[in-house]
Parts: C-alpha cells; structure tokens; sequence
C-alpha cells in the first residue's frame, strides 16, 4: 500500500508495516462504509467520468477541450483568449491524450486501446503554435508517458495492445525534442513558452523574449524527463531537468530556505519574494520528494527536508497555510489562500506528517462544504475572495491519500460529498462544467483536461476494494497530472550524463558550480535531515477518536468565521461641492465640476467610465483638494456598495432540455425585489419586450404579462424600463448589454441604479447579463421558443431542492486591494454619449479604484456565439482589452 504513497519499500518497509497497523487501529471513526456502499460509489464514478468522456468525444474531439455550455471543442485560435490559460492547448487533442491512462484503471481497456489508435493516427506535435512548456509536460509528455506504461503493462499481461511498438514513447520523445529549446538559458531554467515548430527565439517562433517563470514552472519537470530519458536511454532530457533543479534550489533563500514565486531566467533574482505552497511554488516541492522515490536519488529528498522544515516553521499555522516573504519569513504575505495547496495535505501524508495534513485538509472540508467547492481563493476568515472554481482534483486527491493513510471512513463521506457536489452543481447535459462563482452557482464554459486525468483517478481509487484494480497500482507514482510512471524506473540504469560542453541546438551547458557538485557526494549528506523521512509515530495519540479529536476544533473555527472589517472614513475630511453619491455621467453640471476639480473620464468600448484625477489641472489649489475628496468619497462609496450590494444573482434555465443545470451570472439592481431576501426567487418564461429597448410602453403588453421580460441596455434609464415593463404586467425583467461580446470574463459584474428619483414604486426583480452570458438565453428562445428561468440570489438544486443556505459574503475592505469590485451602473444611455458605468481609476494609488482588480475576478462561461463575424470582433476587441487582466490571469498560475 505505501508504495502507491510514494515511499521505496526497499528502504523503509519496516516503519510503514508497523505505521500500518498503528494507524488502522487508531483512525477508524464511527462505522465502516459497506462494500455495497462503496461499490455502489464506485460505479457512480465511472458513470460520470463515461459522461464527461463521451460528451468530449461526441462534441469536442479532436480539439483539445470540450466546452460544455455550448457542446463544441474549445479550439485555440476560434475562441476569444482567455490569455496564458489558452498556453495549455496546442491543437494535440489535449483532452485524449490526458485520458489515456484514466481509461485502464477505470477498466476500459477496449477504450484505451481505441484511444491510443486514435492518438497514432490522429494527433500531430509540429503544429505552429506557441504552449506553455509547464502544461504541456506535465499533460502531454506525461499524458503519453502514462498511456505508454499502461500499454506496456497491458501488452505484457498479454490480452490486449499486442499490436504495440512503443509508438506513445516516439511520440513523447518527439515531444520532449521540441520542449528541449526552452532550456537553452544561462541558468538551465525553462522559458515559460516554446513553439513547436520553430523552438524559441527564431523569427518565426513568436516567443522566447520572456524574462520570467514560475517557480514550479521551472521546477516540475523532472519525473516526465527523467522517465523519458530512462524510457528510451537518452539522458539529455533528465540532465536538463535536474540542472533547472539545481539551479532553484542554488538560488533559494538562505536564511529561511524558502524560494519565491517568480525568477527571471536570465539572473536568478526573484522577481516575486512571496513564499508559499500554493500556486507558482506548489508541485516544486512534490517533484523533489516524488524525485527521490522515483529515481531513488537521496539529493532530492534532503533538498526537500530541508524545504518541508521551512515550510512547517514559518508557513505552516495549522490548519492554515499562509505566504511569507523569504526574507522576512516572519512577515505574511498576504492573508488569503489559493486552492492548489489542496495537494498539500496529500504531500504530507507520502512525507509521513499525518496530524498536519489531517488538520488543514478538514479546514479545507470544511470551506468546501460552506461554499459547495474550494473557491479558487479563501481569506483566512474562510470567505471568498476568487469565486471561481475549475473542478481542480487536488482536494479529491488530499482525500484520497489520507484514507490510504488512515483508513478512516471519514474520508469516504468526504469523496461522497465531492461526488454529490459534482453532480448538483456542475454536471451539465454536454459534461461537466467549472463553476463561474461558488456562491451563485454560475458556470463557465470550460471542461479542463485535468479533470478526467486527475479527478476521476482519484475519485475511482477512493472508492474501489483492490480486486477492482485492472493492475497493481502501488507499482507506480503519480505526477502531479496523476499520470502512472512505473516505479521501476528507479532500478533503470541511469545513462551517463553528456560531457558538460555538450548542445541542444548549439546552446551549451555550464558546468555545475562547486557548491552544487559537493552535494552529489553522497557521504556529506546531512542525516539530521532525514529524520521525518518516516511517517513518524510520536505523532499519534493512544486513542480512537485521535483524527475525530484533530477535526472537531477546526470545523467549529471554520462556522464562526469572522466578520467582515468596517469602512472608515478619514477623520476632519469637508464636504467637496460635488458628492460622490450625487454624481450622475450624464449631468453635464456635473461634468463641469469634475472638470474644474482635475477630473477627467475616459469613455471605454464598453460603455464603462473611469475616473482620473489630474491635481495640476485642476482651475486652484482648492478645486484639486475638492477633487481627491471626491476621489476617495467615491472609493468609500463603493466600498459601501460592494459590502451591502455586492454579492451577484443567478439566472438559472430551468426548463427542458436545460432542466436547472446552466446557471448564468447576472448583476443586481439596487432598486425592486430584492433576490436575497426571497426563499423562492422569481420563476417565469420568457419573452422578447417590444420595443427591445423597453424605453416606451410595449406593444407586446399582452404576451409579456405574467412573464420575464427581456430588453436591452440603452436608450433610457434602468428604472423607466422597468416601470414599463411592470405596467405591462410582467413579473421580471433581464437586461442584456448591446456591447457585442461583452462579458464578465473582461468586466466586473454591477449594479444598475435608479434614476435619481425614488423607485418605491418597483416592486419587480431586475436583473442585467452582459452580451455572451444574455447571448446564451436568446439562443435557448430561438431553438426552444419556450423557455423557463429563475431569478434567484443564487442557483438551486438541480434536482429541485434548495441548496444549503451560504452563510458567508464576499469579502470586503476599505483597502485599495480588493479582489471583487463592484461597479455601479449610474446611467442608460447609449455609450458613446452618456456611458452607464462609473469606474474611478486614481493616478498613483490615490482615491477610489472601482476597476482595480489586482487579481481577476470570478471567471465567466464564455458563452455561445452564431455570429462568426461576431466571434472575430470580440476577438479583436478582447486582445485589447485583456491585456491587462491577462497579467492576472498569469499571476493566478
């Protein structure tokens, strides 16, 4: 069993046997889960995994992913990007190749080897496209690399792929040729991109100008190089995955032994100095400890105790896992938490430290059960502060390994809990679809590859006795993809390295520093550092309930989470001639008084308006004071705005063929019913309002009656829209933006507000989605003609129940870095004369920052579009206006 943990029973056997038996008396809790129980389980798995896979196959193959919205393949270049997550596709049918090894423990054998066929005869790796040298490793070198160790295992058991010539391993060594220019740098560290066709750095490879990687970037390369070199006999590849290693861990920080997030290539200097084990650092650390099982090489595993100490002195604050600076590891960094440290617990239990692991995968439970999945960012009070969430496994796989570990049927109720969650709020008819924001529900168009070669793994071994098993499965490791690379490797050979003069397309290799070397001798190990090498029973208590007694405090820290800080204003400030709450984009008055005061708009594309204060052009001294006054007056504004208002609502199609499962994102209003209150929400069909615009009384009265109507931005305010829909008896409205290819992938969602006047007077929900998301609803009229939705604070249960009652609100600060900005729509009128959305965006820091998103917000479905000529101008419009949220978007990973 501990060989599928990670540990060589040639070396430590004799602790884990005797672990073992320890931990199977101490961790049972309550009754074990029935056979029957977790056959039945099981098969619920397989049952899912059969959905997602034939719904990629039937509707998406052979591009790399399916988008489960629409039921087409997302195909790089057709759809607008979606920036450095768009790096992971490569037009190799990245899905299949990621699902190869999924499919033999799963039991599809007769599936696995039409896969392989289809790979053979299908994909090509000379495509001209740049990709991003982390993903592709670890998905297709290790999606082809764990297909190839099925297909030998398969060949060898002798009843299927006798036809086999190891053609996936000629496919990943090509593969790994063309990864091989990446490394030709002075450090030995990766660029982050490479094109297939012509490399880095040439005229026509459009990359290769890049400075900075991630840490784990860079570092999680050598399980698939070392394999493929021990595979095939050809030692370049582990010798340049072992020299970007060396290079890491030469420039860790000395003091605290951490490293940062972000290195330049070229130097060496960390460009970001946080600390984590989260995103850019996390499978840095998995890739020393998983090196040293699978090579058998004892420099890996005292890099990584000496890492792990780190780790637990100054990041780890049980049960959570805060950043630190590396050279104030006392500092924190920040004070939320990513979701890719799920692994962590997990890494944990193959080191052998069970009470930590325990500990924060339960505070991570217990954030999962508040908000039905691990949001993509937590605060340390456990509210949201990322509200996406893209079906990652890492939790799935923490569980997983901790019931190997303890054998507590706890742990099954969790993966029980991760199914259910799954089904209710994630499955769509075309697969499974990422959750755009855990607290509505809404999702997005996008079904990553990793959650067939990782979820389902994990989910499956969870579940199945070990007679279900079509193979051995504690012969092999899994990479940080889950893909199976044989522990045997660890008895291969190792090929001698090449001469250190020696190229890859006539870029050389320096030679290893002095103090590098001396680490290979293997007398000078320290042994101190190998203390916790074990899983190290001073840990364990006497007693039963010992995981029950480490749970419980967590969980009840996790219901009282904190309330949110309140909005300050500065003390002594006057009252500037204008109020930011008076403010209207169309009151000319107005415009001539922020422009006395320095302050000037910028109309955008969109129709949204940000606000810049220029103090030296301001008419006096005074008007400039006036004018940050009404900078930051505006900031707390909007603060006051997100704390009370924020949170968005949920249009959720719940007629046939939809039946619950889309659920589209939609902005509040800050007048009519408010959705919150509502235990029921507003259900109805829908209609097109006549005129569309809603800005005079309908000539439809008749037909809208009694239903949703639809209209679109512009031409009038929100609120007379509304009281010409109400006059016509409609029981709600949906406001769709006239922004061809708006969408909140590029925008924050709003507020509408009223129009100045009291709006007692509306009794009914409003409710606005941008173009693709409202793109979407029409689509479903156009081919259902009837379609029915709910208006809700946030989406049902799918199979009609209402969901657990969520308990917690965004976050909220009077601090300038905020990660969910709410702007607020003052005005609808078209854009280019009166724009409807205020965005403050002060010079330096200063005031208000309504569009500050320093980290990007919930992501959106990128929703369906019949439009090609539309596709094409979004597309145009987007590589504009995403530049900036690219960087984001790059920071996220």
């Amino acid at each position: 069993m501990w060989r599928v943990l990670g540990f060589r029973p040639a070396t430590m056997s004799a602790l884990l046997f005797s672990l073992l038996l320890l931990l199977s008396t101490l961790c049972r809790l309550g009754q074990s889960m029935s056979r029957e129980e977790k056959l039945k389980l099981r098969n619920q798995v397989v049952e899912m995994f059969d959905h997602a896979y034939s719904n990629y196959m039937d509707h998406a193959y052979p591009a790399d992913e399916l988008m489960p919205l629409t039921c087409r393949g997302r195909v790089r270049g057709l759809e607008p990007s979606r920036g450095d997550v768009d790096d992971a596709l490569g037009m190799f049918s990245l899905t299949l190749i990621d699902t190869l090894d999924t499919l033999v423990l799963l039991n599809k054998t007769a599936e696995f080897e039409a896969a392989v066929r289809r790979v053979l005869k299908d994909v090509r790796l000379d495509n001209d496209v740049v990709v991003s040298v982390f993903e592709t490793n670890i998905r297709v070198l290790g999606g082809l690399l764990g297909g190839h160790s099925m297909a030998v295992m398969l060949k060898d058991a002798g009843h299927y792929m006798q036809w086999y010539q190891d053609e996936l391993l000629h496919m990943a060594k090509d593969l790994g040729l063309r990864l091989l220019p990446a490394f030709n740098t002075s450090s030995g560290l990766p660029y982050p991109r490479v094109n297939l066709k012509h490399g880095v750095r040439g005229p026509e490879s459009r990359t290769g100008t890049e400075t900075d990687t991630c840490t784990a970037c860079a570092g999680t390369i050598i399980l698939e190089f070392a394999a493929l070199s021990r595979f095939t006999g050809d030692p370049v590849f582990e010798v340049h995955a072992r020299r970007a290693l060396n290079f890491l861990w030469e420039k860790r920080q000395r003091n605290s032994n951490l490293v940062g997030t972000t290195i330049n290539i070229h130097s060496g200097e960390w460009v970001r100095r946080d600390s984590g084990v989260g995103a850019g650092i996390d499978s840095y650390y998995e890739y020393l400890l998983k090196a040293y099982i699978l090579l058998g090489d004892d420099l890996f595993l005292q890099r990584f105790n000496i890492h792990y100490a780190s780790i637990m002195k100054y990041i780890s604050q049980p049960p959570l896992l805060l950043d630190v600076h590396i050279h104030k590891p006392l500092l924190p960094a920040r004070t939320w938490m990513d979701s890719l440290l799920a692994f962590f617990p997990g890494l944990q239990v193959l080191k052998g430290d069970i009470r930590p692991a325990i500990e924060t995968h339960e505070m991570l439970y217990q954030v999962t059960k508040k908000h039905n999945f691990l949001p993509e960012a937590f605060t340390t009070d456990f509210r949201v502060h990322w509200a996406q969430h893209p079906l990652r496994p890492e939790f799935a796989e923490s569980t997983y390994f901790l019931y190997k570990a303890t054998k507590d049927p706890y742990y099954l109720e969790v993966g029980r809990t991760v199914l259910d969650n799954l089904n209710r709020f994630a499955r769509v008819p075309c697969g499974f679809a990422a959750m755009k924001d855990v607290r509505t529900g809404s999702h997005e168009d996008r079904m990553d590859s990793f959650f067939l070669a990782e979820m389902f793994k994990y989910l499956f071994l969870l579940f199945a006795e070990e007679d279900d098993l079509p193979f051995n499965v504690e012969d092999y490791i899994f990479t940080t993809e889950a893909h199976l690379l044989p522990l045997s490797l660890s008895t291969t050979p190792r090929a001698p390295s090449p001469p250190a003069n020696s190229t890859v397309q006539a870029a050389s290799l320096p030679h290893l520093s002095a103090s590098v070397k001396s680490l290979w001798s293997e007398e000078e190990l320290d042994d101190s550092n190998f203390d916790w090498t074990c899983p190290n029973t001073r840990l364990l208590f006497p007693d039963p309930a010992f995981p029950r007694n480490l749970r419980d405090p967590i969980r009840s820290a996790v219901d009282k989470s904190c309330p949110r800080p309140a909005v300050h204003r500065e003390p002594g400030m006057g009252r500037p001639p204008l109020r930011a709450q008076d403010f209207m984009a169309n009151n000319p008055d107005h415009l001539e008084l922020l422009r006395r005061m320095g302050v000037s708009l910028i109309h955008l594309k969109d129709g949204r308006v940000q606000l810049v204060q220029h103090a030296t052009q301001a008419v006096s001294a005074v008007a400039a004071e006036d004018g940050m006054r009404f900078m930051q007056e505006m900031m707390e504004l909007s603060s006051q705005q997100q704390k009370e208002q924020l949170p968005p609502r949920a249009v959720q199609i719940i007629s046939h063929p939809f039946f619950g499962r889309v659920v589209l994102t939609a902005g509040p209003a800050q007048f009519g019913t408010d959705l919150s209150k509502s235990i029921t929400g507003v259900r109805g069909f829908v209609t097109v309002a006549e005129p569309y615009s809603g800005c005079a009384e309908l000539s439809n009265a008749a037909f809208v009656q009694g239903r949703i109507a639809l209209l679109q931005r512009g031409q009038c305010m929100f609120a007379e829209k509304t009281r010409h829909i109400m006059k016509a008896g409609a029981i709600g409205g949906i406001v769709i933006d006239d922004n061809e290819g708006s969408s909140s992938d590029t925008a924050p969602l709003f507020q509408m507000a009223g129009d100045g006047r009291n709006t007692d007077d509306v009794t009914l929900p409003l409710l606005f989605l941008f173009y693709k998301e409202g793109n979407i609803l029409l689509e479903a009229l156009k081919e259902y003609r009837e379609v029915e939705v709910l208006l809700s604070d946030k989406a049902r249960d799918r199979g009609g129940d209402a969901p657990e009652e969520d308990q917690t609100s965004p976050a909220s600060s009077a601090t300038l870095d905020r990660s969910h900005m709410s702007t607020v729509e003052l005005d609808e009128s078209a854009p280019e004369s009166a724009p409807d959305k205020e965005e403050v965006t002060p010079e330096e820091d200063v005031g208000p920052a309504i569009k500050r998103n320093p980290e990007p917000e919930e992501e959106p479905a990128v929703e369906k579009d019949s439009s090609s000529k539309s596709v094409k101008a979004m597309m145009a419009d987007w590589r504009e206006d995403l530049e900036a949220f690219q960087q984001m978007e790059k920071d996220e990973l």
